[in-house]
């Protein structure tokens, strides 16, 4: 065999084991991974009351917290307000719970509201629904404890693979790209339907599947995105810890201060303020609490966190609102570590990047499973073809006795 005929057999190798040694799980992962892709339409699709909103205009956040207290009746506790990105959606307030068993995860609730009434319009455990679910078989199989995320990391790769491979071997072997483009480059319906769409999805695969790699892999691929590019450090999640009882400010005043600084911004979510940690730590990451002291001498307080949507040109930015002294911190704009890895995520998700993007992501979920249905079928033909031909081979000692 020349060199390209055993570099083109190693290729074809790797990409047939990989592909039939991880379809029973590259297939479930890459079919969520697409209908994540518009989590929101599909949710509303399956629970229309959920969604069955009657204006646009908003309330106050207070109205919105109290509307939640009153319909979760003690089972959580509201940690923030989420506000709709487009008109048309409920406001949600999100809210923790007590874990269903002692030492499980702690519970996630959304409550439904009407923007305009406040009106509870449902209140769901968010991992025991449909798109919680689909969220945590995607992100690590529903099983963080068993390093599910490193799993679906690994399987990133394996896809990876896949697609770059696919490349190679699609690629006729005289050279010429476009009679690679023909329909009729095999007998079997199959195998052409295999080499076509793996040629046209090959490239938004691999790009997905890399982008799956890094969010399969947050600290390892942090730290590589760190040496590159500057990233701001990380602050503990949003609505993480006990909140604040007594405050001075009220969800509504310390949302007013927060649009207040940026004129030209829409609140896009307020976070209740979480009681100070009794750490005598005087310092903090972006977004943590601070010890230390306000402009009047006293002791600062906790701080509102408000996510604020620019109008124009739909970024956010993150205020602090001391509860005590009513002052707004704008938190430090990302760096560019930061902003690749976010723009990473995007790319993954299909968000943010229009709907030609969202359609080519959608796809990469759908295809992996006509390749893994056309590859199977191809490679049993394969296998039944070599069989034919071994038997109908005559022995070498039959050879002999005939001679």
């Amino acid at each position: 065999m020349t060199k390209p005929a055993r570099l083109r057999t190693f290729w074809w190798t790797l990409h047939r084991w990989i592909g039939l040694g991880l379809t029973v799980l590259l297939v479930p992962i890459a079919v969520s991974g697409a209908l994540l892709v518009w989590h929101d339409p599909l949710d509303a699709l399956l629970h229309p009351s959920r969604y069955a909103v009657t204006g646009t205009q908003l309330t106050q956040p207070s109205a919105y917290l109290a509307s939640a207290t009153a319909a979760l009746d003690g089972s959580a506790q509201p940690v923030g307000v989420r506000f709709p990105e487009d008109e048309g959606w409920p406001v949600i307030v999100m809210a923790r719970g007590a874990p269903r068993v002692e030492g499980g995860p702690m519970r996630f609730v959304n409550v439904y509201l009407d923007p305009p009434t406040a009106r509870t319009l449902d209140v769901v455990d968010f991992r025991s629904s449909l798109i919680g679910w689909l969220h945590r078989f995607h992100e690590n199989l529903t099983i963080p404890e068993y390093s599910g995320r490193a799993i679906v990391g690994w399987a990133g790769v394996g896809m990876l693979i896949l697609s770059l491979t696919g490349i190679w071997l699609w690629w006729p072997r005289n050279g010429a790209f476009l009679p690679g483009l023909r329909w009729r480059r095999s007998a079997q319906t199959t195998t052409n339907l295999h080499h076509l769409l793996g040629f046209w999805i090959s490239i938004p695969l691999a790009v997905v599947s890399f982008t799956g790699v890094y969010l399969g892999f947050p600290q390892t691929m942090r730290q590589m995105m760190s040496s590159i590019a500057p990233m701001n450090p990380q602050g503990p999640r949003p609505g993480a810890g006990t909140i604040a009882r007594d405050t001075r400010l009220t969800p509504d005043s310390a949302l007013s201060a927060a649009v207040a600084s940026q004129p030209d911004a829409r609140p896009a979510v307020i976070f209740l303020p979480v009681a100070r940690a009794n750490t005598g730590d005087r310092a903090r990451a972006p977004g943590a609490e601070r010890e230390g002291r306000g402009e009047d001498g006293n002791a600062a307080g906790p701080s509102w966190r408000v996510q604020l949507r620019n109008a124009v040109s739909g970024e956010t930015a993150t205020v602090m609102v001391d509860d005590r002294s009513g002052n707004v911190e704008r938190q430090p704009a990302p760096l560019a570590g930061d902003r690749a890895a976010q723009w990473i995520r995007w790319i993954h998700e299909g968000s943010h990047s229009g709907p030609v993007w969202q359609f080519a992501v959608f796809l990469t979920g759908v295809f992996p499973l006509v390749f893994a249905v056309t590859g199977v079928i191809m490679w049993w033909r394969g296998r039944r073809a070599r069989k034919d031909v071994a038997g109908r081979t005559p022995a070498r000692g039959e050879l002999q006795a005939a001679e």
